[in-house]
């Protein structure tokens, strides 16, 4: 019992860590129609900074207050990575979708590289609060801290997420957007500033996630990006394109499965069973859990 209490809430652990960094991706594609490769570099971006202010910014450290200030400092850091994105190499070129793919991988690429040119290519460890990196008993199992933290995290971005989507007006003019973007064009509201801030969020969810999966992992490197940019695109085609809620069910239905899957077969295994749940899903529902059906 025990261990599955354990693998269970480790999986939603790992589950808060995708939809952290696919919340985002979602809503960019939702309603810029932009498939942003460099996303994960907001990931990083988030990871270093908090890491470099844990150390650095006066005030900022890695237990109690300092650590909150320098995951704020990280967050915001990716935030104007984002908006910086959108305003100077995505806006002109919507409707280009080979150059944004062509844009956004190169970026990406030149990200990674310039992160190692400035702190290394060896992961460094990163700051973590000393009651991070003890467990909690939980049904019997001892669940590590960072995991709850994680779980914690995601369920208030979301439950942000949704309210700002549901009650403001920047909410209802992307929720729009991402229904009918001509719509809203038609009606004379200027989307593009909603775009800067969708950019904005995605950022920001990006680099926390990057910042607490410093904490979950222990260190941060400049490829930790990329490869939780691959699972965080899974969990948005699964989850449906423009859909927050459903970034949240396809996170946790990514996460579980990786996590037993790789406790009770063997290694690699999970991410196989990654991919053939969205291989299936792609075959039964294309438009993904709680996307809507394209009509014409």
């Amino acid at each position: 019992m025990s261990t599955i209490v354990l693998l269970t809430l480790t999986g939603l652990g790992l589950a808060a860590l995708y939809f952290l960094v696919a919340s985002g991706l979602s809503l960019v594609f939702g309603l810029a129609d932009v498939l942003n490769f460099a996303h994960g570099l907001f990931l990083s971006v988030g990871a270093y900074a908090t890491w470099w202010a844990a150390g650095n910014l006066p005030g900022a450290g890695p237990s109690g207050f300092g650590f909150v200030l320098a995951v704020a400092f990280g967050v915001a850091a990716g935030a104007v990575v984002g908006m910086a994105v959108e305003l100077v190499m995505i806006r002109p070129l919507y409707s280009r979708t080979i150059e944004q793919v062509l844009v956004t991988v190169g970026l990406s690429l030149a990200g990674v590289a310039l992160l190692q040119a400035t702190w290394g290519a060896d992961p460094r460890p990163f700051p973590r609060p000393d009651w991070t990196q003890r467990v909690t008993p939980v049904l019997g199992a001892k669940v590590p801290n960072s995991g709850i933290l994680l779980i914690l995290a995601a369920v208030l971005v979301l439950a942000a997420l949704l309210g700002f989507l549901r009650y403001t007006r920047y909410g209802l003019v992307i929720r729009a957007g991402v229904e009918n973007r001509e719509m809203v064009t038609a009606l004379g509201i200027d989307v593009r500033k909603a775009f800067t801030l969708v950019f904005a969020i995605g950022g920001a969810a990006a680099a926390l996630a990057g910042a607490l999966g410093g904490v979950y992992f222990g260190s941060v490197s400049p490829s930790q990006g990329g490869s939780l940019l691959i699972f965080a695109f899974i969990v948005v085609v699964i989850g449906g394109m423009g859909s927050v809620v459903g970034s949240a069910y396809a996170a946790v239905a990514v996460g579980l499965l990786q996590q037993f899957v790789n406790y009770y077969g063997t290694s690699g295994a999970g991410d196989i069973c990654v991919v053939a749940l969205l291989a299936i899903v792609l075959l039964l529902r294309p438009q993904g859990i709680a996307g809507r059906a394209a009509t014409t």
